[in-house]
């Protein structure tokens, strides 16, 4: 291992993995396969830039909360994070798709005090705040909508014209969205890299990034890059009613969220899909 990777390793567990291979997905942070002595596998996640020790406690929440298989964390500081390996990478096929409809239907069910969350939280790895709020749509607006799109001009990849038509859309958003009965505890970043299957089954969700809120959003999340089809949905729908209006309204609106995300993140042409997103309300 490189960079100081065995030293962090061994304060952390107190042994040194036999072997360690590089795994694919980490835009974030260098993820590793350890296989130790003892014959148990982890993964390691270690972030100079820091911000590992509040996945940790996400996952740590969602295991305690709920009941979505989620990896156990073996050891959580700011800049290491270890975890128990999961199996998966498989294609999420029919009989996976209603599983994953299955787990995410009950954990929808798990009702908050508020919309939010207890404390600050990330997405990408970036900050994402979460003030308790008594109105869902209050919440969206500013603390999603509002907040990732100033995040992204400062950063210098929303041009300000669109950050512009951003802040004029927040001002009606209230026109097209609705109050949900209540705030439900969500992943918060439900795209196919964070979804593990193996033989037609769900073997976890990792990467969370968690708070209150109304559970359309990670339904539309799960439409954005194609990680849930119909037969995700008509299970879902099976279990949890989707309220009329969400495919044909809701879904797009909800979905300028994780794209602001990406434009703070790489920007390019995710800018343009803000942009056709906008032009349908632009009225």
């Amino acid at each position: 291992m490189d960079g100081g990777w065995p030293e962090r390793i061994e304060a952390a567990l107190g042994q040194t993995p036999v072997r360690v291979t590089r795994l694919g997905g980490g835009c974030v942070a260098d993820v590793r396969r350890l296989e130790m002595a003892d014959g148990r596998i982890l993964v390691a996640k270690r972030s100079p830039g820091g911000g590992l020790a509040a996945e940790g406690a996400m996952l740590a929440y969602l295991a305690g909360h709920s009941a979505l298989p989620v990896p156990a964390v073996r050891f959580c500081a700011d800049d290491l994070l270890i975890m128990a390996w999961l199996p998966g990478g498989g294609a999420l096929d029919v009989s996976a798709q209603h599983h994953a409809a299955e787990l995410v239907a009950a954990l929808h069910g798990v009702r908050g005090p508020g919309f939010g969350f207890e404390h600050d939280t990330v997405i990408g790895g970036l900050p994402q705040p979460n003030p308790r709020t008594g109105s869902w749509i209050g919440f969206f607006r500013e603390h999603r909508l509002l907040a990732m799109a100033r995040a992204a001009y400062d950063a210098g990849r929303l041009p300000k014209d669109l950050t512009r038509r951003v802040e004029q859309f927040a001002g009606r958003v209230d026109r097209y969205l609705e109050e949900p009965d209540h705030p439900s505890l969500i992943h918060g970043d439900l795209w196919g890299g964070n979804v593990l299957a193996q033989d037609g089954r769900i073997t976890g969700f990792i990467d969370p990034a968690i708070y209150w809120a109304d559970p359309e959003i990670e339904l539309a999340f799960g439409t954005l890059f194609g990680t849930f089809d119909r037969a995700f949905f008509d299970r879902y729908n099976e279990i949890r009613p989707i309220r009329p209006g969400f495919f044909e309204v809701r879904r797009d609106i909800y979905n300028l969220y994780p794209l602001l995300v990406h434009v703070r993140l790489f920007g390019g042409t995710y800018t343009s899909s803000v942009s056709r997103i906008l032009q349908q309300f632009d009225k």
